[in-house]
């Protein structure tokens, strides 16, 4: 069976823009829905009444949820749009990711319904989607 001709630059490039657009979307929406999780256990706390679970679990398990969510949209993504050998655009979107993350948690963290630095999220979306363009050769 002889392999399937690879797609051109340009189409795979858009539809990598598309696809990480849409990762770090759905990654940022879970990550800020569970630090309002995070927030709700720390005022329970304040108040006395615990929900039964502790902020620090909350906030551990928002940024699991998120690191976990970006690499799934983005195989996902890329595999229904018919692209495949996508394992280094996955790579690089989740350490663009974490990277985002890490440097924006604090401006995140501090208050709910904030967002991540603009600049941050067009990065992650940008670096992410011209690691598309790697691909690795099939083997023979």
């Amino acid at each position: 069976m002889a392999p399937s001709a690879p797609t051109p630059r340009a189409p795979r490039l858009l539809k990598a823009v598309i696809v990480s657009t849409l990762g770090v979307a759905a990654s940022h929406l879970i990550l800020s829905d569970t630090l309002n999780l995070s927030f709700a256990g720390q005022a329970a706390a304040t108040l006395g009444a615990g929900p039964g679970y502790s902020a620090d679990q909350a906030f551990t398990t928002a940024l699991i949820n998120t690191f976990l969510v970006m690499p799934t949209v983005l195989w996902i993504g890329m595999l229904i749009t018919g692209e495949r050998r996508v394992g280094p655009m996955v790579l690089v979107g989740e350490i663009a990711w974490i990277t985002a993350v890490g440097n924006g948690i604090d401006v995140i963290d501090d208050a709910p319904g904030t967002l991540l630095p603009l600049r941050s999220l067009l990065l992650v979306v940008a670096v992410t989607a011209l690691a598309s363009l790697v691909r690795r050769r099939a083997t023979a």
